[in-house]
């Protein structure tokens, strides 16, 4: 069957409130041949994700009618592989040991893109075999700080990678990092790589049909935009970081597949050193 994800509107209802809508679900799901997998909450912005195994849309927007009245506003078809590469899970968490139940993902993520500047020159320049190792050399340094940084590789785009973060703040932080990372690189290495980064941050299901479909999109389009050496984010980043004395340079651009121009700002790398535990 298809799976889908929903996105609920809920605005003052708690953790627990959340947690009885999901049992309810799951008391009455198999009478409508649907399996209920997880669920999302985000208490600060006022909603919820569902993730259910289901014949169509409608079949799952019944039992959660009779479950609890609670019908979602939007409903997408996704591959589970995709919500496990953006979202890390597509079951019910298991609680920590002596913990009576898991801490509830709000399912909002930060998208980062990389991107390595004159990729097509370089390999013109220096052969396919040479221009590969440069692009083994970039993803090492790049999977180095998504480990320290809790970032989850959705996947490469042939000369740089897409990434997802729980945390805002860890986002920024390994953006930084990696341009540091390749500073050094480039101090002790003949072939200097360069690198371009941008950011932004959302929700699952917003107004697209598509998984983070317009984060996905900003995030990219930010790091076409940027220059050598550059990280540059969406507004979004910008409030939700919470230091704003990292941005500079606030900018609209016209950017491909965005009607009206947008509000990008220039994140800061150089000089103070970014600490992961910090953060």
């Amino acid at each position: 069957m298809p799976i889908f994800i929903d996105r609920h509107e809920l605005t003052g209802i708690t953790a627990a409130d959340a947690a009885e809508a999901h049992r309810k679900d799951i008391a009455i799901q198999d009478q409508y041949g649907v399996k209920f997998l997880t669920y999302w909450f985000d208490q600060r912005r006022g909603t919820v994700f569902c993730l259910m195994d289901a014949p169509d849309a409608e079949t799952a927007q019944c039992v959660h009618r009779e479950a609890h009245g609670f019908v979602a506003g939007e409903v997408v078809e996704v591959a589970l592989s995709a919500v496990e590469a953006f979202l890390g899970r597509i079951y019910d968490p298991e609680p920590a040991p002596g913990q009576s139940s898991a801490e509830m993902d709000s399912g909002h993520r930060a998208i980062l893109f990389t991107d390595i500047v004159g990729s097509t020159a370089m390999t013109s320049r220096l052969g396919d075999r040479m221009a590969t190792e440069l692009v083994r050399a970039h993803d090492a340094v790049v999977h180095r700080c998504l480990e320290q940084f809790s970032g989850r590789e959705v996947k490469h785009t042939g000369d740089g990678v897409m990434a997802t973060f729980a945390s805002i703040a860890a986002a920024v932080d390994c953006a930084r990092a990696i341009q540091q990372e390749f500073e050094r690189y480039n101090l002790g290495n003949a072939e200097p790589l360069h690198i371009r980064i941008g950011l932004d941050c959302g929700e699952p299901v917003e107004d697209s049909n598509d998984l983070f479909g317009s984060t996905v999109q900003l995030a990219a389009r930010l790091c076409d935009a940027a220059s050598s050496d550059q990280i540059l984010v969406s507004e979004n980043i910008f409030r939700e970081y919470g230091a704003a004395d990292l941005f500079t340079q606030a900018k609209r651009r016209r950017l491909k597949g965005f009607s009206k121009p947008v509000l990008a700002f220039r994140c800061e790398w150089a000089g103070a050193a970014v600490n992961a535990a910090q953060r």
